[in-house]
């Protein structure tokens, strides 16, 4: 999962046009305080970058605009919203996800059965969040994972290829990136590194 980064030389249109044209194929928008108005011209413009290119959009954080913009689904925070009610609004084909830092989240989660994938983290310390949870790492990983069952999950927080199989080795679906992605302004070798890193698609 690629997620769009705040305060880079790139807006984030560039951003998910340059990821798509590197091979991504989901892309969350993540825009932080950004003017409402601002927020949702954008998140037009970035579904409709994806839907060109083949990738699934998410809107981070606001259901409201997610469907304003014809985007795929939205991501929530453990705290941002009401996962139930979320999904109510959402109907039962757009995708919802939502973050879990913790057991209780997972617990959470599981209870509410509306999630499509959880974000589970984070990893490690990421400066991309204002107010941090407690850094899981890989053994905390696997706790969260064993309770969210048979729940999709993602790995979040402060990911690089270095880091990539050992996520893997956890059990999680896959890992969701932003940092790492534009690191040096080298986004398309850094997508490739980091798809190189994760492997081929399990089998079984």
């Amino acid at each position: 999962m690629c997620l769009t980064q705040d305060n880079l030389p790139l807006p984030h249109p560039e951003q998910a046009r340059r990821l798509c044209a590197a091979g991504a194929r989901w892309i969350q928008l993540r825009m932080k305080h950004a003017p409402r108005d601002l927020w949702t011209a954008t998140a037009r413009e970035v579904a409709a970058i994806c839907r060109a290119g083949g990738a699934v959009c998410i809107v981070n954080d606001d259901v409201e605009i997610a469907l304003a913009v014809g985007a795929d689904g939205v991501h929530l925070g453990s705290h941002d919203a009401d996962w139930r009610e979320t999904r109510r609004q959402l109907g039962p084909d757009l995708i919802l996800g939502g973050t879990v830092n913790n057991l209780a989240d997972a617990d959470r989660a599981s209870v509410a059965g509306v999630l499509d994938y959880a974000g589970v983290g984070p990893w490690r310390f990421t400066a991309n969040k204002q107010q941090l949870a407690p850094v899981l790492g890989p053994e905390g990983i696997r706790a969260v994972l064993a309770r969210l069952g048979r729940l999709p999950a993602w790995a979040i927080g402060g990911i690089g290829a270095e880091d990539l199989s050992a996520v893997r080795a956890t059990g999680a679906t896959g890992a969701a990136v932003s940092s790492a992605l534009f690191r040096d302004g080298r986004l398309e070798e850094n997508f490739r590194a980091l798809a190189a890193a994760w492997g081929p698609p399990a089998t079984t």
